[in-house]
């Protein structure tokens, strides 16, 4: 075997890699693939509209506290615009959590040939830290992205209604 100091830096080397080609990847790839209509991004049964994240994962005690990426043209997604809340701007924010999911969702994949590849339980230590590393976001991003589409459908129905009333 490999002493454990020669393994760590392939790993780190190898994870590495796999993740700056995942973040160009998702820098530079097309809208569509982070359409937030899109089967990946629906929400799923078992979800609850979020509620399954608020109650197994104590996600509202914890997603401010881990750090953010400002994307493509300095969009911050810390907190929500109350001043432009159009369906644009929603939209926007719908398609940045759905890049967030992706980014996050192939850097955890990463995960499974790091566990295959390295002596046991290396590997599977290696592979628990990528995962920890990359789930929470995952979470954080399908969480709210829940929210976001509650408030889109609830803004939708409010022009629609303007619209009817003009």
């Amino acid at each position: 075997m490999k002493n454990f100091w020669e393994i760590l830096l392939y790993n780190i080397a190898f994870v590495g890699a796999w993740h700056v080609v995942a973040f160009v990847l998702c820098v530079y790839g097309s809208p569509s693939w982070f359409d937030f209509r899109r089967k990946r991004y629906q929400m799923f049964k078992w979800e609850k509209n979020g509620k399954w994240y608020v109650k197994y994962l104590k996600i509202k005690l914890w997603k401010d506290l881990v750090p953010t990426h400002v994307g493509k043209q300095g969009f911050s997604k810390d907190h929500l615009d109350t001043e432009d809340l159009s369906i644009h701007y929603l939209d926007a924010f719908l398609l940045e959590t759905c890049r967030g999911e992706w980014d996050h969702s192939l850097c955890a994949f990463c995960a499974v040939p790091v566990v295959i590849f390295n002596p046991f339980p290396l590997g599977l230590i290696f592979g628990f830290l990528i995962l920890l590393g990359n789930l929470p976001f995952v979470a954080i991003q399908r969480y709210n992205r829940i929210r976001l589409l509650t408030l889109r459908k609830r803004r939708v129905r409010e022009m629609e209604r303007c619209k009817v009333n003009a």
